[in-house]
């Protein structure tokens, strides 16, 4: 009894009940929309006046953003006798504060004005082929004056001009910016990049403790930041931003023989230790990761490889030349110097060189 007692046990778990059996075979019932909820301004006149003028206000508020970024620009300069650090950042505070507040208004704007006041009713869209037809064209037109009925932006005058006058105005402070991006007093930027304070003996000091580096100092794999002696003698005033930004290099030790050297360029190393412009030249970044295995100098920015070993020429990315080496040499208290400047000029190759 025992054992017919399982078997029934057993082929019961195995046959679906009838119940299941019926659930898996009904179709899914298709649930339909939910109703429509009106919103306050569908329903009150007043609201959905106060919604449109909070949406173009918005829109006027980024007009005066944007503006106030402009004159940040000119009320806090930074050229010049005005380069000082309290200028710089007042600069960068203000013009950002400006931006953000412009773009952050026509984001806020758009959004209140998609929820408030354009069109929110549910409605299903069939799927169907698409052809390049009159008709489907025409369908098309009817689409966007559809959209335009909808949203309001052909009737609704004061949103759309604010609108556009807020994206207009968004892009000027960006134009502004623009004319601070090459030299304003006629000078060449080549010359002005191939023109830095490395000079005949010029010490190479760390950055930024200015702690001058003995050739022992340097070990093998180490990689440091080197700017020249002299730089500590300039003031913020006096173009010290300028200097470095031209100057900074990478210090570099491996082993002597695994450095491959032209002829000309033999002397310009002291037993294994090389000096390459830290200036990128693909967009002018800091070119600071050094793979110590490899010998490979990194740029962060767009990922351009430089080979220590090799005269630092490109071995992957955007980066149209190799990093400039500055010949170096060391002095009578065993203190590495500069045998001279650099022989071409640091930093991007999109301008025109000689």
């Amino acid at each position: 009894m025992a054992h017919e007692h399982d078997t029934q046990a057993v082929e019961k778990a195995r046959t679906p009940s009838r119940g299941l059996a019926v659930a898996a075979s009904d179709p899914v019932q298709n649930p339909g929309l939910p109703p429509h909820r009106e919103r306050i301004t569908d329903k009150d006149p007043k609201a959905q006046q106060r919604a449109v003028r909070t949406v173009y206000t918005l829109f006027y508020i980024s007009v005066a953003a944007s503006i106030w970024a402009v004159a940040a620009y000119m009320l806090f300069p930074i050229e010049g006798e005005y380069a000082t650090m309290t200028n710089i950042r007042h600069n960068n505070l203000y013009i950002g504060l400006g931006i953000a507040f412009a773009l952050l208004a026509i984001g806020i704007g758009a959004i209140h004005w998609s929820k408030a006041l354009m069109h929110d009713h549910e409605v299903i869209e069939n799927r169907h082929s698409t052809r390049g037809s009159e008709p489907t064209r025409a369908a098309a037109v009817k689409v966007f004056e559809a959209a335009n009925d909808e949203s309001g932006f052909g009737r609704r005058k004061m949103i759309r001009n604010s609108l556009f006058a807020a994206l207009a105005a968004s892009v000027i402070p960006g134009i502004t910016l623009f004319r601070n991006l090459a030299p304003n007093d006629g000078k060449d930027p080549v010359q002005l990049l191939n023109e830095t304070m490395w000079k005949e003996g010029e010490r190479l000091v760390l950055d930024p403790e200015g702690t001058p580096v003995k050739a022992s100092d340097v070990t093998l794999g180490s990689a440091f930041h080197i700017v020249p002696e002299s730089l500590s003698t300039l003031s913020h005033e006096d173009g010290y931003l300028e200097e470095k930004a031209k100057a900074i290099v990478l210090l570099v030790r491996v082993l002597p023989e695994q450095l491959i050297e032209s002829e000309e360029r033999k002397t310009w190393s002291y037993d294994g230790i090389v000096a390459y412009s830290k200036v990128c030249t693909h967009v002018g970044c800091p070119v600071a990761l050094y793979e110590q295995q490899t010998h490979h100098l990194l740029c962060p920015c767009h990922q351009s490889q430089f080979d220590v070993t090799d005269h630092a020429k490109v071995i992957f990315g955007p980066a149209a030349r190799p990093l400039p080496q500055l010949p170096i040499a060391v002095d009578d208290e065993g203190y590495l110097v500069a045998q001279r400047g650099f022989t071409e000029p640091v930093g991007p190759s999109f301008w025109e060189r000689h």
